[in-house]
């Protein structure tokens, strides 16, 4: 998958898929300094990815600050070519003064195998 450079910034979509309902995000951060992925629940509500009582919730914290997310598992999350099946993920507010879908992690990155080519600006497995 080609990475896209957005104010400095490298950019995928992403292709989530929950309760048999799929949704791709165009705007999703590539970030190996995030442990987590995390996607925005304004954009996920439509493919019914909402909190619910039985959720996790906990407060993740990271060089803009912290806030308060729950934890969902997805049937798949796909990157380009690089999947993984029922993923765990995070779903919060994500008002980092910046607009963006979501952030690929790196539990995703580690749980495919992914390389980041940055001479090619690409994302592919190992």
């Amino acid at each position: 998958m080609k990475i896209r450079i957005k104010n400095g910034l490298p950019y995928v979509s992403a292709t989530l898929i929950h309760r048999r309902q799929r949704m791709t995000l165009k705007n999703v951060l590539l970030d190996t300094g995030s442990a987590g992925t995390i996607f925005s629940t304004d954009k996920v509500a439509a493919i019914g990815l909402t909190y619910e009582p039985d959720d996790f919730v906990h407060r993740i914290r990271g060089v803009g600050g912290s806030e308060f997310v729950f934890t969902k598992q997805v049937d798949t999350l796909q990157v380009g070519g690089l999947k993984v099946s029922g993923f765990e993920l995070e779903v919060g507010a994500m008002n980092y003064g910046f607009d963006m879908d979501g952030i690929i992690g790196l539990d995703f990155l580690q749980a495919v195998g992914a390389l980041i080519d940055l001479n090619r600006m690409e994302l592919r497995g190992g």
